[in-house]
This record gives C-alpha cells, sequence and structure tokens, in this order.
C-alpha cells in the first residue's frame, strides 16, 4: 500500500489537537477532539477519525503529550527507588542549599518524589577521570536489588558518583537488577546524561523513573491499538529539547517528553518564521489549562542545556519555554481578601468551562470570553461543541453579585486579569533577560491565544501581530516539521588553552558514531544524517556555561574559540572578562531529517473584498455594553484579504480579535499578520 498521508496528535489538558497533511494535494485539516484522561489513547486514535485520516493510510504520525508532566504535577507517578555510591544516599533529597524565595515565609518545598526509605547505597566508587577508587561489591548490589524487588518498587534509578566518565559500575547495577528483580523499570543516569553535578543527573534520572511506567504502558496500548488499526507508517514522539525522537526510543528515555507537547508549537514557529521571514518572534501558546512562553532568535529556538520542574533540574537539552497556569479553562475566584483572581485551577476537560455544557457550574476564562462577545454560540469549536451563553453568565453572577458589578464588567476582568499574567510570562523571557519585546514580532497560537494576542501586544509596544494558520492546533502543526533527534553529551573541564583538535576529535567521533547508529537502525541513510558540533565554555570560576558551535576546518581552534565566546558572553551578559575561559562539555546532536512537507499557499482574490458572515456584539464597558464588531470565517479569507477592526476572524480551532486601532492582511499561507498602532493606546 502507498502510505502518504502524515497526521500529528498533540494531546492537551482540555483538547487533543490533530494535522493532517496529504503531501500529494498539499490538503491540511485542523481540528480538535476532547481530551480522555481516564483512557488517554482513545482521544489520540478518535483525532485520526476525526481528521479524516484512516490509520492503515498514515505513513507518519507524530504524537506530543503532556501524561508524564501531568504525572508529575499531579504526583501519581510510579513508587520508585534510587540507588547511589555508599555514603552519598542523600544525594537527591538534599539538593542544593540556594532558596528560591527569599522573602515568602509560608514558602515550602515542592514535595519529593519518593522518602528517604526508598534511597539505598551500594559500596563502589569511580573518580572524576574515569578511574576505580573501589570496584562494585557484587554482592552488596544483589543484596540491595532483592530488596528492591521484596519492597515491591516499579522503578528504579541507579546513579553512582562520577559515572558520567565511568558507566560501568551502574551498567552492571542495571544487570544485576535486570537478574533479581525483572519486574523493575530501571533508568541508569549515564543513559540520560554523561554531565557532570551529581545532584542535577540523579535528578534527571528520578524524574525518568518516575514516570516511566506510566509512559511506557502508554505507549505499548498505542502501539497496539494503532497495529490492529494496520499502521504501517513511523511512529514518533515530539522531545523537550526540540526535535522528534521514534516511539520505541521514548519507551527508555520518557524524561525527553516532559515538554512533549510545547515543543511543537517552538518548533513550527521557527519553520514558520523563515517561510514568513521574521527572524525573532515571541510566541504564545494559550491552551485550555496553561500557556507556554517562548522565543525565536534568528529563525531557531532557544535551547537550554538543562531544563527545571518544581524545582526538580532536569539534566537534558529543552526548549526554553516559560510556563503558567493562565488557559482557556483557567478558574476566576476570589481570594481571602476578596480579590478577583484568575486560575492556576483549571476546568481541564472535565467538567470543562461551564458554557461547556459537561456539568461545570465555575466561571473561566472562556465563559467570560464568551460573555464579553469574543466567542460566539454560532460557530462550534472544532465543529462540534457549541459555547452556551446562558451557562456562562450564569457562572459569573455569583461573583458579580459579591463584587457588586456587573457580569459584563467582571468578565472584562477576568480577561485584564489573564493578558496581565501573560504579559508577565513574556517579559519574564525578553525584558527580563536584557531582551526588548519591541523588537520582536507575536506569533499567537492555541485556542485562546488569538483572544488576548492584540492586547498583550499593545501593552508591551510590539508592532506586529502574526496568527498563523491553523493556531489552536498549531502544535501538532509544528510537530510535522520534527526531524528526528538524539543529543549525546561528554564532560571534560579543561582550560581552553589546551585544547587541541585531536583530542576533541576522538570524543566527537564517539558520540558520533553512536549516534550514526541509531539513526541507521531509525531508517535514515547515510545522506539524511546530520552531526552538530558544540562546546560549552565558561570563564574559569564560573558556575554555568554557553553554548558555542565548534569550529570546523584548519582555523585557530582556540582562538576561534575565545573570540566566540567573547562574543556571546558580551551579547548575553552585556561584558567580557580577562579571566581563562575553559571547556566544561562536549556536545553532539546528531539529526535524521524527514521530508519537509510542502505547505499550500491560498488563492489570491480575483475582485472585491472580503464580507463579513455576521456581526458580534462586544462588551467595552457599562457604557458600551454592545460595540459591533464584523464576524469573519477564516475559511473563507484569500491571500491578500484586509480587514480593519474591530472585527473577530473565527475558525474551527480558534478565535482571533482586532480591536477599532488594528488592521489585518492575510499571507500566502493564510497567516493573519495584524498590525498595530501605537500611539493610539487608549483606543482599546
Amino acid at each position: 500500500m502507498d502510505r502518504t498521508t502524515r497526521i500529528a496528535v498533540d494531546v492537551g489538558g482540555t483538547f487533543t489537537d490533530v494535522v493532517k497533511l496529504d503531501p500529494g494535494t498539499g490538503e491540511l485539516v485542523f481540528d480538535k477532539v476532547s481530551t480522555t484522561p481516564q483512557a488517554p489513547t482513545e482521544g489520540v486514535l478518535s483525532s485520526f477519525d476525526k481528521a479524516g485520516a484512516p490509520v492503515h493510510e498514515v505513513a507518519m504520525f507524530t504524537h506530543g503529550t503532556t501524561l508524564g508532566l501531568n504525572a508529575l504535577l499531579t504526583r501519581n507517578g510510579a513508587r520508585i527507588a534510587v540507588i547511589g555510591t555508599k555514603g552519598f544516599r542523600d544525594v537527591y533529597l538534599l539538593g542544593r542549599t540556594d532558596r528560591r524565595v527569599n522573602y515568602d515565609i509560608t514558602y515550602r518545598k515542592p514535595p519529593a518524589l519518593m522518602e528517604r526509605y526508598d534511597t539505598f547505597e551500594v559500596d563502589e566508587r569511580s573518580t572524576f577521570d574515569g578511574g576505580v577508587h573501589r570496584p562494585l561489591d557484587e554482592d552488596d548490589a544483589r543484596r540491595v536489588a532483592r530488596e528492591v524487588a521484596a519492597r515491591g518498587y516499579e522503578a528504579v534509578a541507579v546513579a553512582f558518583l562520577h559515572a558520567y566518565a565511568n558507566p560501568e559500575h551502574e551498567t552492571r547495577m542495571g544487570q544485576i537488577l535486570a537478574e533479581e528483580a525483572p519486574g523493575v523499570a530501571v533508568t541508569l543516569s549515564h543513559h540520560l546524561s554523561r554531565e557532570y553535578r551529581e545532584y542535577e543527573r540523579t535528578s534527571t534520572a528520578v524524574i525518568d523513573a518516575y514516570i516511566k511506567p506510566i509512559v511506557t504502558r502508554y505507549l505499548a496500548a498505542l502501539e497496539d491499538e494503532l497495529a490492529q488499526a494496520r499502521f504501517g507508517g513511523r511512529f514518533l514522539m515530539t522531545r523537550s529539547g526540540g526535535g522528534a525522537m521514534t516511539a520505541s526510543q521514548a519507551r527508555h528515555q520518557p524524561v525527553s517528553l516532559i515538554l512533549s507537547g510545547p515543543a511543537g508549537g517552538v518548533i513550527g514557529a521557527a519553520a514558520l518564521s523563515r517561510i514568513i521571514d521574521q527572524p525573532n518572534l515571541i510566541t504564545i501558546d494559550m491552551g485550555g489549562t496553561s500557556l507556554d512562553a517562548s522565543l525565536v532568535l534568528d529563525h531557531e529556538p532557544v535551547v537550554y542545556q538543562g531544563a527545571e520542574f518544581e524545582g526538580l533540574p532536569i539534566n537534558t537539552p529543552s526548549l526554553y519555554i516559560h510556563t503558567i497556569g493562565a488557559g482557556g479553562g483557567s478558574l476566576a475566584w476570589l481570594d481571602g481578601a476578596g480579590a478577583l483572581q484568575v486560575g492556576p485551577q483549571s476546568a481541564g476537560a472535565t467538567p470543562g468551562p461551564a458554557s461547556y455544557g459537561n456539568g461545570g457550574t465555575e466561571p473561566t476564562f472562556t465563559d467570560a470570553a464568551l460573555t464579553l462577545g469574543y466567542l460566539g454560540s454560532e460557530t462550534a469549536l472544532g465543529g462540534s461543541l457549541t459555547l452556551d451563553r446562558d451557562l456562562a453568565l450564569k457562572s459569573l453572577e455569583p461573583i458579580a453579585q459579591q463584587l457588586r458589578m456587573s457580569v459584563g464588567t467582571l468578565a472584562r476582568g477576568i480577561v485584564q486579569i489573564s493578558n496581565t499574567k501573560i504579559m508577565g510570562a513574556v517579559r519574564a523571557i525578553t525584558v527580563d533577560l536584557g531582551r526588548d519585546p519591541r523588537t520582536f514580532t507575536l506569533l499567537s497560537l492555541g485556542g485562546a491565544g488569538g483572544l488576548v494576542a492584540v492586547d498583550v501586544a499593545r501593552e508591551l509596544g510590539i508592532p506586529t501581530v502574526v496568527v498563523p494558520p491553523g493556531q489552536g492546533a498549531f502544535c501538532a502543526f509544528g510537530m510535522l516539521m520534527a526531524d528526528v533527534q538524539h543529543d549525546f553529551s561528554r564532560t571534560q573541564v579543561m582550560p581552553l588553552a589546551e585544547l587541541t583538535r585531536e583530542a576533541a576529535d576522538d570524543a566527537f567521533h564517539a558520540m558520533e558514531a553512536e549516534g550514526r547508529s541509531l539513526l541507521e537502525e531509525e531508517g535514515f541513510p547515510t545522506d539524511r544524517q546530520t552531526m552538530v558540533r558544540t562546546l560549552d565554555v565558561r570563564y574559569s570560576g564560573q558556575e554555568h556555561s554557553v553554548t558555542l558551535p565548534f569550529p570546523d576546518g584548519d582555523t585557530d581552534l582556540v582562538g576561534a574559540v575565545g573570540a566566540s565566546f567573547a562574543e556571546l558572553h558580551e551579547r548575553l551578559y552585556g561584558h567580557v572578562m580577562q579571566d581563562p575561559v575553559e571547556i566544561t562539555t562536549l556536545r553532539v546532536q546528531a539529526v535524521g531529517a524527514v521530508e519537509r512537507p510542502v505547505l499550500p499557499t491560498l488563492p489570491t482574490r480575483t475582485s472585491g473584498s472580503p464580507e463579513p458572515a455576521g456581526v458580534r456584539s462586544v462588551f467595552r464597558s457599562d457604557d458600551e455594553p454592545a460595540v459591533p464588531y464584523a464576524l469573519y470565517t477564516r475559511e473563507d479569507l484569500l491571500q491578500g484579504d484586509r480587514i480593519q477592526g474591530p472585527a473577530v476572524v473565527a475558525e474551527r480551532t480558534a478565535t482571533t480579535v482586532l480591536h477599532a486601532s488594528e488592521h489585518c492582511e492575510v499571507g500566502a499561507l493564510g497567516e493573519l499578520v495584524i498590525t498595530l498602532t501605537h500611539d493610539d493606546a487608549g483606543a482599546n
């Protein structure tokens, strides 16, 4: 059978987004189905049907999921143990001695993923340079393995001292666990990170073990159901660090899936930035439960060598994504002082906002947007979910009465509070890091992003907002662009002056050989493989490093690295120093290129201009309770069409709002390019 269809599915907290691409015709289909938390595979498979993509006709299925992230958020992961070097039993629970919140006397550290009772130690010790200080005591190792089996743990993380330099003891411990505790899932720290910093490496292994049984069961069940439906294509999962990995590889390294869903939006944003020639983007991805803010700089997403979840480090590459609890399902409530708050609690997929009619009674951002008139009952979300305005009004009334204000004024307050929180998220990734948001374009993603994008851009002085095609399912769209990617690293702390090309090549070649082997197993021929070499560099005595490309050719290696480091350090931190420079880590990114989809372009209108499909009455204030906004259907718009605000553009997966001072032009791909005039900020 000639399989050609490509499909991407992103499972969120409220909706599961799906995008289908037919490379032969260029047809793109964007749609949504409800997320099914109690039966995760059900929502994924129903999305195939919703998009009109028979499973047996799909050539490539790319998937993003928040399953691992949700297990961490709700603390319902596996019962796990951690095994460390004798004398270092408490590395994980002690963590670092820094205090993140200095002035909050009510602050408490988030609960750990295990108790001290769940930590074990084995007599062994390697040194930082890979030598063996004490051989592994196999009798002691078997004693611990039997105890792990006897206590009924579901998973175990093994993190021995300096295993990044010498993994032999961890490897042998894994073999012993397989013999003595065959039903226990095992994570070896060096499989995830070959870098120094014991706590960070241990934490990464612990998180991986904590979510491994859940993710493994889910992927196994999904693969079985796909097989029953005669799926014969390639099954990929998006990674937190960008790119994708095969589903079989994801079973072994589920920690790489923590930001799997949001990563798709950033990957897609980077690809779109090249197509529309917008090199610097701020992305806001507002879904049903949360909002993810990120950056694209010079057409590339910002990648950090390490992430963090609730203070727990994850020592693997990750896209820089700042997440807050501000989504369409975020609940509005009054705090102890009687002040209005929005989120971070969410109505989720069940029961969802009150206006969904699924039994929810508490007011949400979506209910407020419907009350204002941004959303309407005449356009069904995903083609099937019709919002009930009466239920939205009813949910807002109790708080409105307590605050002695109209329901419309309360709804506007809910939206404005959400906007303020979103502006804070954008400032956190721009102003707080020395970047001026006015030099960026704002890319609005997610089902709720278009409701707030122009207000956020206006307040921050951002001149242009771009709304991509299928914004409500854009994370899934971005997954269609994801290449398969494997990341390798080796810590080798040394003065820059001692770095030689021969020594670096030896380390790089070993990692590249491992990368090529994996990519070949996954079906990528040599001509579709790319190896990217980078170095982590810092001033001697610094805690953190910056990552630089490794210079090619016969250039003066030390001089070239030093010059690149000085330039990047000044750009990031505003200064350079005369201190000695040192190398900390060598890295290789092995990339298997998937075939890039060719995106269809819209035809132009031969005559006239787009006609509104109707009018929505928008509440601006008690003095302006019903301002007419022209209603356009996005699927009817063509390339080059112009719209003058005030207007609402509705589509199957989202809605975009333009106020009186904004105008919009439709781009070649169907993207909405909204231009703001900031000299009349009072227009809104």
